[in-house]
Parts: C-alpha cells; structure tokens; sequence
C-alpha cells in the first residue's frame, strides 16, 4: 500500500501513482485525514505486506518509510535526486510482469538487513520476465533503475529505461511498524555528528 504525508503536493502524488507501477500488485490509498494508527490497521486487517508512506518538502519527494506489517520492522529512507518518468526523455512502457532485481553492494550485516526489506517489496518473478529493478549501493547511498530489456540477437541485450529514478539514503530502521513510533525500539540510527561519520560507510563491509 502507498500513501502520501497530508495534503499531498500534485507533484507528490504523481510520484506516487508512479511508484505504484514499480511494484507489482501495489495500491495507492489517498491519505486525508486518516491518522498513521488508522492506516497502518486498515492495511493489517486487508492482509497488506508494507506501508509505504512518501514525504516531500515544498513538492519536492524528500523521504520514504517502509513499514513491513504486521511486525516490522519499519525503515526510514531520505529520498533525493528524484526524477520521475515524464522527466526522463524518450521512455519505455512500464511492464506489468514481476520484476527481476538486481541488489548490489549490501555485504554489511546492516546491508543485508537493508537489502532483505527492499527485496520483500517484489514477489518472485517468472523466468522469462523482462522488466530489471535495481538497487545498487555505492557510499550508502542506494540508487535505484527501473528497466525493461529486449534480446537483439542471441548475443546483445538492449535496455530502454522506464523510470522513476531515485536515490535513497537509510537514516533508522525501527523494530515494529510504523503507528508504534513512540515504543519501538531502534535497531539502527545514523549520527551525522560523530566525528568519523563523513567517512565512514554503514551498508557495505568497506
């Protein structure tokens, strides 16, 4: 289930209506007034495997929250470098097939905790699928393609890009699921303020 922080931007629920074509058998709920409590039972009672809720800064895609139900745990993402597909030039088609994914660059115990829930989002794709979604991890930040490709011949594979295009950067990952902000534990906080965090990488055994 996607959803959008209140009173969405036409920019933000543009950029949700295309997140809702990147993964496969989503829906897209518009928020109102609904509370976070209210949503986050709503999708448990409706078998809903996560809560995805987009957050943006004068219409502008800021932050995703994935919030794997009924237990958690529930990441906490800041977006950036956003472009959506009708800003990317000449475009290919979303296909409606399960995607393969590509996952690249999680080799850290907190990469591969980070990879397994972007992984659960998409179920298993047929063999024959033509569609790539990629998470490539380079200096924690892990930038996301879309793809469909096509075989020219028996040697040669051409891409065409179908979009959005995004970058996402971890800052908490929570045990629980998102209405229980208040009591879940943190797993996991990135401090900007200690002295080695510039240089150190969190999702990727350096």
């Amino acid at each position: 289930m996607i959803t959008t922080s209140r009173d969405p931007s036409s920019r933000l629920k543009m950029f949700a209506k295309e997140l809702k074509l990147v993964f496969p058998g989503a829906q897209r709920m518009n928020r109102g007034r609904h509370e976070v409590g209210a949503l986050v039972r709503a999708c448990k009672v409706n078998g809903v495997t996560d809560l995805l809720v987009i957050h943006e800064h004068r219409g502008t895609p800021v932050g995703l929250i994935v919030s794997h139900l009924p237990f958690g745990p529930t990441a906490y993402f800041t977006l950036c470098n956003v472009l959506m597909r009708h800003d990317i030039p000449d475009l290919g088609t979303v296909s409606e097939a399960k995607p393969h994914l590509i996952i690249h660059g999680f080799s850290s115990r907190l990469g591969k905790r980070v990879s397994d829930v972007l992984r659960y989002l998409f179920p298993v794709p047929k063999e024959d699928s033509h569609r790539v979604i990629t998470f490539a991890n380079q200096n924690d930040y892990i930038s996301f393609r879309h793809h469909v490709y096509r075989k020219t011949n028996h040697r040669n594979v051409e891409l065409t890009e179908v979009g959005p295009r995004f970058e996402l950067k971890l800052y908490m990952i929570r045990l629980g699921t998102l209405e229980q902000e208040a009591t879940a534990d943190v797993e996991w906080r990135w401090h900007p303020y200690t002295n080695t965090a510039h240089k150190r990488v969190f999702l990727s055994a350096a």
